[in-house]
């Protein structure tokens, strides 16, 4: 079962797209399953991180990183994703 992810961004969100092209050129779609979610569709997503997208959640809500993609806390996740 791959890990899953959850990536917290905004429609027309320009630094959200190139966040998600570099998450997906330096691991690849097969490495996780990514889920993608509006951070305003709920009142706590948007309190916490409105100004911080995009947002790379683990499936237990653990911030892997925010606004930049840091490949090796994600790598380090993915190795260990328990």
């Amino acid at each position: 079962m791959k890990p899953r992810l959850l990536l917290l961004s905004r429609p027309e969100c320009e630094l959200c797209e190139d966040f998600e092209f570099a998450l997906m050129t330096e691991f690849g779609a097969s490495a996780f399953e990514l889920e993608r979610a509006d951070v305003d569709s709920r009142p706590d997503w948007q309190t916490r991180y409105g100004l911080k997208i995009p947002v790379l959640l683990t499936a237990a809500g653990e911030v892997l990183c925010s606004v930049r993609l840091d490949a090796e806390a994600v790598a380090d996740f993915l190795k260990n994703p328990g």
